[in-house]
């Protein structure tokens, strides 16, 4: 996992990044920031569970303590965007009480962003109101 994860992440966004560890072992990871434009948002940059501590509460658990954290900070909003084809990622963001933002595109029955991140690169937008 930590070959997936810049020191970076850890040095300038260590008070909103964090990792899920069993036996000494890196199970899940976090990567969180403040916006720096928009002061009552927060941002999930990226995150991951080790597939084998997946449903067993390590990606809730990340989830939770952002959520706790950007809170305590005065951030009433998270924030996240998604591929309109990662499935799994869409529906675990919609089971952890994010929405997805309205557009006029959509792909089974959820809103995308045309060309969001260049041509071609459609995303759907989620926020979560805390």
């Amino acid at each position: 996992m930590n070959d997936m994860l810049p020191k970076l992440f850890f040095i300038h966004f260590c008070e909103t990044s964090f990792i899920a560890e069993a036996n000494g072992q890196a199970t899940g990871f976090l990567i969180g920031f403040l916006s720096q434009t928009c002061t009552k948002k927060a941002y999930i940059h990226f995150a991951g569970v080790h597939p084998s501590y997946r449903k067993q509460g390590v990606g809730r658990a990340l989830y939770d303590k952002f959520f706790e954290t950007v809170k305590k900070l005065h951030r009433s909003k998270v924030r996240c965007v998604t591929s309109p084809i990662n499935k799994q990622s869409i529906a675990y963001h919609l089971r952890m009480g994010f929405e997805a933002e309205p557009s006029d595109s959509k792909e089974d029955g959820v809103p995308y962003h045309r060309n969001y991140d260049g041509v071609g690169e459609h995303r759907v937008l989620l926020i979560k109101h805390l």
